[in-house]
């Protein structure tokens, strides 16, 4: 078993399938497999034979279950938080700038860097089992980038953005759909088909309107967004990260100090 995992591509007609494969841990992602999808962003820009990209994890319980924390330990000042989020930053722009458009589909969990992977998605479609949120609050101590922060905020509204980074709240595919986020829920059996018969309804339109629209309304989304560095650094510079981050790999509650 690799447990490094992996991110594969696969292609069918004018369709491309990403998979994020590492089930044994609900697909969380490695240093190894956000290399792997960017080199895949990075490639499916250049081709012009590819009309549409879905997203979806591998195993049935989760789309991704977030970044690997055991990676964090390593982590020894507020700059290496810097240098993370701006790696990540770096990756999710592949995706969302993608000139075709882009569909999730969500079988189990999507949080923290899952949930932020959805959100640079142009539509997801969910089963009744899905679940949303960024529980760092409870879990890590630490924070999310300007950038990441804007597109939940653009997904979800400035209020259930609150409830998910504030009151780490986890939200169910009922509450994600109310809220705009999902296209639409389907049982587990059924997502395969409504995936197919989603994409055919995208294949079915204009590509270079699609392709044009997607495009100006990212870089209205991003326009003026403002340095977020500083509060990147306070939380993962600070001595809870850290509390944080022993406390998850020992499967123990943190005792946060502020601090």
């Amino acid at each position: 078993m690799n447990e490094q995992g992996c991110v594969t591509l696969t292609l069918r007609h004018a369709v491309a399938s990403v998979t994020f494969d590492r089930s044994s841990a609900r697909n969380a992602m490695t240093w190894t497999m956000y290399e792997q999808l960017a080199q895949i962003c990075t490639d499916l820009a250049a081709r012009g034979d590819v009309r549409l990209v879905t997203f979806r994890g591998a195993g049935g319980q989760a789309f991704v279950a977030g970044t690997d924390i055991a990676q964090f330990q390593d982590f020894q000042s507020g700059d290496d938080g810097v240098a993370y989020e701006r790696r990540i930053d770096e990756g999710i722009a592949l995706i969302e700038s993608l000139p075709m458009p882009t569909v999730a589909a969500i079988d189990g969990w999507a949080v923290g860097g899952g949930l932020v992977i959805a959100a640079a998605c142009d539509f997801r479609i969910a089963t009744p089992a899905s679940r949303f949120g960024v529980p760092i609050a409870r879990t890590l101590g630490n924070t999310l980038s300007m950038a990441n922060l804007a597109r939940l905020t653009a997904a979800f509204g400035p209020a259930v953005a609150k409830r998910m980074l504030l009151l780490a709240e986890v939200l169910d595919a009922d509450q994600a759909a109310a809220s705009g986020f999902l296209h639409g829920i389907c049982p587990a059996t059924e997502l395969d088909a409504s995936l197919a018969a989603f994409c055919e309804r995208l294949l079915a339109l204009a590509p270079l309107t699609q392709r044009v629209a997607k495009e100006g309304l990212r870089r209205l989304a991003s326009v003026n967004l403002p340095d977020g560095d500083d509060l990147v650094r306070q939380c993962y510079g600070s001595a809870d990260f850290r509390r944080g981050v022993e406390a998850f790999v020992a499967r123990r509650v943190p005792l946060w100090q502020g601090n």
